[in-house]
């Protein structure tokens, strides 16, 4: 395995509330507003969770692939898996696999710190697949798509530790990923209790079958916390909580946990 998990995007049909829910219940902070993204007729912001990133977008036009997506989920959910690749080598061994199986790359740019890649969703299924090198390359440290450094003083940590697993649903969890293994090239594995799993160097990806009406996409997120209690406390006064060890914000199913 080469790709480390470093941002999850999730989208909304408005930033603002999302934002607040991921600062009032799990003690994040903005750490970076990205204008560039205003490109693709979108507005947002990143929290660091660790060194890892929960980004918010939410669209500012009509016509955007963001708005074609809160419909297609209906509702706010999970939108972009981004990983970081070793290198540029590494980068372009993937989006050379991706080539091979037929998935269209949806955007390549190339930036003074790096290189960017999404794979089409149509295409990988379940969410963007996003995998980007930095000429850094740190994985705990510089991070381009949060303006490189700096961020790293906006961590907060009281609460919440660790991003450690995203999970992806579908009607057909089997096939998902097997194509999500192709171009990571990284082999499946299983856990009884977690279903079918691909592990990246510092997270898992999860594949389960979609149960909630909303198809397929990216459904939940696993969270090492400090207290569940208090976490829980926190949603409840936001009407968030949605299970035993379970809040929901923005559409993301966010599953609770202490070491």
């Amino acid at each position: 395995m080469s790709l480390h998990l470093r941002q999850i995007a999730f989208v909304a049909a408005k930033l603002r509330p999302v934002v607040e829910d991921l600062r009032a219940i799990l003690g994040l902070e903005v750490c970076f507003l990205d204008e560039a993204v205003g490109v693709f007729g979108l507005e947002n912001s990143l929290l660091p969770v660790g060194s890892n990133f929960i980004e918010v977008v939410a669209p500012i036009r009509s016509g955007t692939a963001g708005e074609r997506y809160l419909k297609r989920r209906k509702g706010d959910g999970g939108y972009m898996v981004i990983t970081q690749a070793d290198g540029s080598d590494d980068q372009l061994a993937h989006r050379a696999r991706a080539e091979q199986l037929g998935i269209r790359i949806a955007w390549d740019h190339v930036h003074e710190s790096g290189r960017f890649m999404q794979l089409h969703p149509g295409d990988t299924g379940g969410a963007f697949f996003e995998i980007d090198y930095a000429f850094a390359n740190d994985p705990l440290g510089d991070w381009p798509p949060a303006g490189g450094s700096g961020w790293e003083k906006f961590v907060r940590n009281d609460i919440v530790h660790a991003m450690t697993a995203v999970e992806l649903q579908s009607s057909d969890p089997t096939t998902l990923a097997r194509r999500w293994s192709a171009i990571a090239a990284t082999e499946l594995g299983y856990a009884s209790d977690r279903g079918i799993v691909l592990p990246l160097k510092n997270a898992e990806l999860r594949f389960v079958e979609a149960l909630d009406g909303r198809g397929e996409g990216l459904s939940a997120v696993d969270l090492e916390v400090s207290d569940v209690k208090s976490v829980l406390s926190n949603a409840a006064k936001r009407d968030a909580v949605s299970g035993e060890t379970q809040i929901t914000i923005g559409g993301v199913r966010l599953n609770l946990y202490t070491k």
